[in-house]
């Protein structure tokens, strides 16, 4: 007979009114859960590129445009829009402004690279979140204080700096008070750009607010559209990048060559050979004109003016015949049997 003993440790059954201490122990801390949730924001990351993207494609935009417009004035008096070039820079800021910003579209540059800007301090998390680029758009002071910043300041301080240089205010001979002004001009000029920069190192970080205007306003850059792709391919951008270093260092280079050791290098290489062989005895290779005070290049012997010839060896003791690229030891006149060490004059 088996016999079943009934363990004594076995849990009771909960009383009917359990849940209710449990719920009342919980419910705090879901409490501050849900809070803690309502003031945190979903964590987006904005392309850095795209940002400057948008600002160099609104300069190259407002730079067309001015373009433009100064072809309309290219019959009046040449020169007139040079002395209104601040204004006319200010109207074409104004001008992309009133058309964009203030009626609150994305910038040329910004609606290609798929941005707009955000109210930062309205921003409050809605009861659905569905990718964090929610939030309204700038408010009508923010616009105004836009529009002041960039089109009025940027307006005031080159119409201060083309006053200044005229004036000559940073002259030792001016008044104090004007010596005054220009130091004050140069300290707040480096003191923005100190800020600038450092604003920048921040963007770089946190990737919010390009410049200082931007995170003055708390207006930042978040994308329009969750799902639009990239408007200007990458392919462009890194041929367009390409040309530009390739472009500098011709700049760079191009100033350090020689004309003259460049054509004596290539010379040899010309197909052209006839024609020049047939005027060794007409005309100076150099200023390709008749001798007047006929030498020659020794031991070439090709013949050249005294002067041109005297000039090039001056400046180049290695200096080759420009007919034949051999390099030029002594000059003798034409008919005589004196020689004239080039190295030696």
């Amino acid at each position: 007979m088996i016999s079943v003993r009934s363990n004594p440790s076995a849990a009771a059954p909960p009383q009917e009114d359990a849940w209710i201490t449990s719920y009342q122990n919980l419910r705090p801390h879901w409490h501050s859960v849900a809070l803690s949730h309502q003031h945190q924001t979903l964590p987006i990351s904005i392309s850095r590129v795209n940002q400057f993207d948008a600002a160099r494609l609104d300069i190259e935009m407002s730079a067309m445009l001015k373009e433009q417009l100064v072809k309309v004035f290219s019959l009046m008096k040449p020169g007139m829009l040079f002395q209104f070039e601040p204004e006319l820079d200010a109207f074409l800021e104004f001008l992309i402004w009133r058309f964009s910003i203030w009626v609150d579209k994305p910038t040329p540059g910004n609606a290609l690279m798929n941005l707009r800007y955000r109210d930062e301090r309205a921003m409050e998390i809605r009861e659905k979140v569905r990718t964090g680029l929610e939030g309204p758009g700038l408010t009508v002071a923010q616009k105004m204080c836009y529009c002041i910043a960039t089109v009025g300041g940027q307006y005031i301080w080159a119409r201060l700096q083309s006053f200044s240089a005229f004036r000559r205010w940073g002259d030792s001979e001016q008044r104090p008070l004007a010596r005054r002004a220009w130091g004050l001009m140069q300290r707040i000029e480096g003191l923005y750009k100190a800020a600038s920069f450092g604003n920048l190192v921040i963007f770089l970080y946190t990737g919010r607010y390009r410049n200082l205007i931007e995170r003055a306003l708390r207006a930042r850059l978040v994308y329009e559209s969750p799902n639009m792709n990239r408007a200007v391919s990458f392919e462009y951008m890194n041929r367009q990048l390409v040309w530009n270093e390739f472009s500098e260092m011709l700049l760079l280079l191009l100033p350090l060559l020689n004309s003259s050791t460049v054509k004596s290098f290539l010379h040899p290489f010309s197909k052209d050979k006839s024609s020049s062989s047939s005027e060794d005895d007409s005309t100076c290779p150099i200023c390709r004109a008749s001798p007047t005070l006929p030498y020659l290049a020794l031991p070439c012997q090709h013949r050249y003016c005294y002067y041109c010839l005297r000039t090039r060896c001056a400046a180049a003791p290695s200096f080759r015949c420009s007919r034949c690229s051999e390099p030029v030891v002594a000059m003798q006149r034409l008919g005589s049997v004196v020689e004239h060490k080039t190295h030696n004059q």
